[in-house]
């Protein structure tokens, strides 16, 4: 779900500007899974953006303000969303953990780094959804130490059909500053792409694994 259509375009507008998102609908990338896609998306480089990253954290605690209430503990999944996640936290005056995708093999073996008390109302914060996998996994693994997982923010999301199934199964509210949708009619409306450049990118949406193989 997108908070508001206005701050939807803005935000994909913003990336844009700093190339946090990138279009290549010509020479597409590859991502880590294996799949050929026209835009890459690295939310990461906003961070070197004081106005941008302020902009983030602003938007992204009055989501959780409205959406969920303000939360006891904010929850970043990492590596991408520990620095938005910890800025988020700051704004909202509240204690701060971070997931790893995994346990670790050494030490005291923490999959979740911080302070989670059991029966605490938690936010999850996300700086990128694509499949889901990764984001749910962060949630199951804040529940299985007793959480209340309130629902998830994000930066960005593709706007991928399994992800939106992932979550629905997973019963777990996703609601994002901006999406593919929103991120295409900005570039369309601002002359980033043309027409035959958008067909391409809608196109690529709706088969991304299968896509220019």
């Amino acid at each position: 779900m997108i908070m508001n259509k206005d701050t939807a375009k803005k935000t994909a507008e913003l990336l844009l500007q700093i190339k946090a998102i990138k279009l290549q609908p010509n020479e597409p990338f590859t991502w880590a899974s294996g799949w050929k896609s026209p835009i890459y998306c690295d939310n990461r480089t906003t961070l070197s953006f004081p106005k941008i990253r302020n902009y983030l954290r602003e938007n992204l605690a009055n989501i959780i303000e409205k959406e969920y209430g303000k939360p006891d503990v904010i929850a970043g999944v990492a590596t991408g969303a520990i620095a938005i996640g910890v800025l988020v936290a700051q704004h909202l005056n509240v204690p701060f953990i971070y997931v790893r995708p995994e346990p670790k093999s050494h030490g005291r073996k923490n999959q979740i780094e911080g302070f989670l008390d059991k029966n605490k109302n938690v936010v999850v914060v996300e700086d990128l959804i694509s499949t889901g996998k990764s984001s749910l996994n962060a949630v199951k693994a804040l529940k299985d130490e007793g959480a209340n997982v309130k629902g998830m923010v994000a930066i960005f999301n593709y706007g991928f059909s399994v992800a939106e199934e992932n979550f629905k199964k997973a019963a777990v509210k996703l609601t994002t500053l901006s999406d593919y949708d929103h991120l295409l009619e900005q570039t369309f409306d601002s002359n980033y792409i043309s027409e035959s450049e958008l067909e391409t990118l809608k196109k690529w949406r709706e088969n991304p694994s299968e896509w220019n193989q």
